[in-house]
Parts: C-alpha cells; sequence; structure tokens
C-alpha cells in the first residue's frame, strides 16, 4: 500500500517539507494531498486529517501519524535500505542530537523568519535572539560536515533525517538574506540544488494561496 502524506501549502509549512522531501530523496512512493493553511475550511480541514489538528499527516494503511520527527523515524524503520540515519553508530547519534535540537529549538529564527520560498528580501537586523540561533545553526553544519562528511555533500555524508529537518532552515537563509560563505554556503547549494527541492519551490510558485502576515514577515 502506498503511504499518503498530507501537507500543508508549499510556499509556507516547513514542517510539511520535511517528510516530503525525504519520502523523495529515498524514492519511497507516496500520494500527497495538500491543505492550505490558514484559509477559511482549514481547520476543518486538519480535524479530519489529524487528532492533533496539524499538518504533516502521514498515513500507512490504518495508521495515522501527525508529527514530522516521528514520521521521519517511521520511514527509517520501514525503509531501512535508504539508510535515512547514518550506519555508523556515533554518526547516527550525533544526526539524531542535531535533529532533536532542530525540532525543538530556534523559536526566535522561526517565529521572525517563518518560512517562505516565494520571497526574496534583503536581511535586516533582528535582533540577537535571532543572530543567535543563526550563529548555532552555522555551527551545527560547519561540525558535522567536518566530522561526518567525508562521504558526500549532507550533514552525515549521504543524506539523512538531519537534512530533512534542517532543510527548510535552508530556506529561510535564502529568503531572508542571510549571509553565508564556506561549508554552509556549500551545504544550503547542496540543498538548494536537489531536484526534490526544486520541485518543492516550483509547486510553491504555482500556488494562489496567501499568508498575508508571512509575506509581511
Amino acid at each position: 500500500m502506498t503511504y499518503q502524506l498530507i501537507i500543508g501549502n508549499k510556499a509556507y509549512s516547513s514542517w510539511s517539507l520535511r517528510p516530503w522531501l525525504a519520502l523523495r530523496i529515498a524514492k519511497i512512493p507516496f500520494e500527497e494531498k495538500v491543505i492550505p493553511l490558514q484559509q477559511l475550511e482549514t481547520g476543518a480541514a486538519l480535524k479530519a486529517a489529524s487528532p492533533a489538528g496539524r499538518v504533516p499527516v502521514l498515513r500507512d494503511g490504518d495508521l495515522t501519524l501527525w508529527e514530522s520527527l516521528a514520521i521521519l523515524e517511521y520511514l527509517a524503520d520501514h525503509h531501512p535500505e535508504a539508510h535515512l540515519w547514518p550506519k555508523d553508530i556515533r554518526a547516527r547519534a550525533m544526526a539524531r542530537v542535531v535533529a532533536t535540537e532542530m525540532h525543538g529549538g530556534f523559536a526566535a529564527l522561526r517565529s521572525s523568519c517563518p518560512m517562505n520560498v516565494r520571497r526574496q528580501v534583503v536581511w535586516r537586523d533582528r535582533g540577537t535572539q535571532v543572530d543567535a540561533d543563526i550563529k548555532r545553526i552555522k555551527d551545527i553544519w560547519t561540525q558535522c560536515r567536518q566530522d561526518y562528511g567525508a562521504a558526500g555533500p549532507f550533514l552525515f555524508g549521504t543524506f539523512t533525517v538531519a537534512d530533512a529537518m534542517y532543510a527548510p532552515v535552508v530556506t529561510r537563509f535564502k529568503t531572508y538574506g542571510i549571509a553565508c560563505d564556506g561549508a554552509v554556503k556549500d551545504y544550503c547549494d547542496t540543498i538548494l540544488g536537489l531536484s526534490a527541492m526544486q520541485e518543492w519551490y516550483q509547486a510553491a510558485l504555482a500556488e494562489t494561496w496567501v499568508i498575508q502576515a508571512t509575506e509581511a514577515a
């Protein structure tokens, strides 16, 4: 049975991008359903899709999962051939550390710079907490590439859950004109250059739904 992945619209839904990208990169078949966010019909559609009333949602037969990192863990468990976690136990532990740090952290950056792949603006000062989040993210990417990236261009060489978790942050760096160079720039270029990411961007550009608050961020 093919998975069904229910996502928010691609211009804005950072959490939806994470499992969607992993499924695409791993070449795991799935059916996609989009629920546009912050529209008149959104609340009812989300409640019908998920007990938590949020996206993304993965359906596998009679099993419904509604949390991004849990979905990614489920996919990693069910598709070991995709190597969505590193094989090496130490690298795998570190990948889980940085993935969960992303999952639970960086609130200032998320709030000040919401995901919007249709925009590109000149960077402006957004405060010391946002600056601290940006620095921490850059440090994570640089350290992972230095310590674990010898086998390829991703954080742990090959694409893993950690990359899926940080991909929406890469889009924020692009949208908000966050300066980067060296290993950080190379990593951003790698993520943005993925054919799956280009597919996501093209679909987002074709969407007509608008969230005004995000457009003004």
